[in-house]
């Protein structure tokens, strides 16, 4: 499975970037976006089911972050709004099939991952 990465830029305090990820795999039970600051641990930022595209949100994202599907072109997006540079970090996206709802924020129960895009925040 490859995981593309794309839409990462440098942007101002406020400002907006969105986010690509396409895979070649035509199904995915869950993509996740995750993030790793320097020197800090990658974290959860969002998830979406392909089934019902269920969402899941860090509480620090909660409301400025979306992310969204296009199932016919295999790709998940994350709009960021309203960036704050402690957004600032690489961001990865990454997916698997034996996620389930109490492991869906947990970097461990995602098999596949792509490359990372970097965000850059300014203040």
């Amino acid at each position: 499975v490859q995981l593309q990465a794309s839409g990462g830029g440098s942007v101002q305090a406020g400002g907006s970037l969105r986010l690509s990820c396409a895979t070649s795999r035509r199904t995915f039970n869950v993509m996740g976006w995750f993030r790793q600051a320097p020197g800090k641990e990658r974290e959860f930022v969002a998830a979406i089911r392909r089934s019902g595209g269920y969402t899941y949100y860090s509480e620090p994202v909660k409301g400025r972050f979306t992310i969204s599907r296009d199932n016919a072109k295999n790709t998940v997006y994350l709009q960021m709004n309203n960036l704050k540079p402690e957004d600032t970090a690489l961001y990865y996206c990454a997916t698997g099939d034996s996620i389930i709802l109490s492991t869906v924020r947990s970097a461990s129960a995602y098999a596949h991952w792509g490359q990372g895009t970097l965000v850059t925040v300014s203040s």
